[in-house]
């Protein structure tokens, strides 16, 4: 006696089998990778969106008035713009090695420059000026990144990298020049100091320790002084190898109106709440390297490093009291 066996368990099988092929092809071939949901600051399954590769280095994110980005394209010593529409175009060229930007009280457009190691203004052009380019005689060594706060205080970092043996320049440091114009060394005790922040009432520092296993942050003083050095977050990114050097990666630092932190770090994007506790990571494919919030309700996080763009939609806003 014979056996008929049905044929339509197989088909439907099969059915699954294409379609599951299908939707790993259509995978494949989607560039962009999505979002963790992490509560009140990004939605599950966002796109972070590609949108432009192959820039020659890209640092530094900052949103202009409309909601547009400047960012800069360092090893090609320029700054960009990036329209609401995404498309991008020359903002300055010949920057002078610009890094880091942010916005004087004024207007001006003030950056971190590696060329000739100095902060000040780069743009309008004809207020381009030299703020600092020294301390007590000595020359920076390579500054990395600012904040300038409501009364036209900059705050900034200058890790290095170390000069020659005989040209004499300032050990690694964060400093402060105040609204005045002085300037003073207000840490030495950070192994490489990167990132820099305020919250958002201004009283606290954070300060991206790129060889260290934390964010730094000081209570803020109304002359802009600190004090209260601690260890505010540890980061995921952070890596120890048995012989050698640890590193977390940490570089660029954002807050947004609720005064959440944003670190750009070998994880990803790491979140914490104003209390310093880890609310989730955000894994950006490639190298992190900087942040920004832009767009016309600043609700867009814009994320630059190894040369790519990335844009998404966050939950809770950027500041709308500052430009970063």
């Amino acid at each position: 006696m014979s056996t008929v066996v049905s044929s339509r368990p197989r088909a439907l099988a099969l059915a699954v089998a294409v379609l599951a092929m299908s939707h790993a092809a259509s995978s494949a071939a989607d560039p962009d990778p999505v979002t963790p949901a992490i509560a009140g600051v990004v939605a599950g399954g966002i796109k972070i969106r590609l949108i432009k590769d192959g820039l020659n280095g890209s640092e530094g994110p900052i949103a202009q008035p409309d909601g547009s980005l400047l960012f800069t394209e360092t090893r090609a010593n320029r700054i960009v713009h990036v329209g609401l529409d995404d498309k991008i175009s020359s903002f300055l060229e010949n920057s002078n090695g610009s890094n880091g930007l942010a916005y004087a009280p004024g207007g001006e457009l003030v950056s971190v420059q590696t060329v000739r190691a100095s902060v000040g203004v780069v743009y309008p052009k004809d207020k381009a000026k030299v703020w600092v380019d020294g301390f007590e005689s000595t020359p920076l060594r390579r500054p990395n990144d600012l904040v300038i706060d409501r009364k036209g205080g900059v705050y900034f970092t200058d890790p290095g990298p170390f000069r020659k043996a005989d040209e004499p320049a300032s050990p690694t440091a964060v400093y402060y020049r105040t609204p005045a114009g002085e300037l003073r060394r207000i840490a030495t005790d950070i192994t490489w100091p990167n990132g820099i922040q305020l919250s958002p009432e201004e009283r606290v520092l954070y300060v991206a320790d790129t060889h260290g296993e934390f964010v730094i942050a000081y209570d803020v003083a109304d002359d802009g002084s600190v004090s209260n050095r601690r260890n505010f977050a540890r980061l995921q990114g952070w890596n120890k190898p048995e012989n050698g050097n640890g590193s977390s990666g940490a570089d660029g630092l954002a807050v947004d109106s609720l005064g959440h932190l944003y670190v750009a770090s070998s994880a990803g994007i790491e979140v914490f709440d104003a209390a310093g506790k880890a609310l989730g990571v955000i894994p950006i494919p490639g190298q992190t390297q900087n942040l920004a919030f832009a767009g016309p309700d600043k609700k867009t996080l814009y994320v630059v490093g190894g040369g790519k763009l990335y844009r998404f939609a966050v939950l809770t806003p950027g500041l709308s009291t500052r430009a970063k």
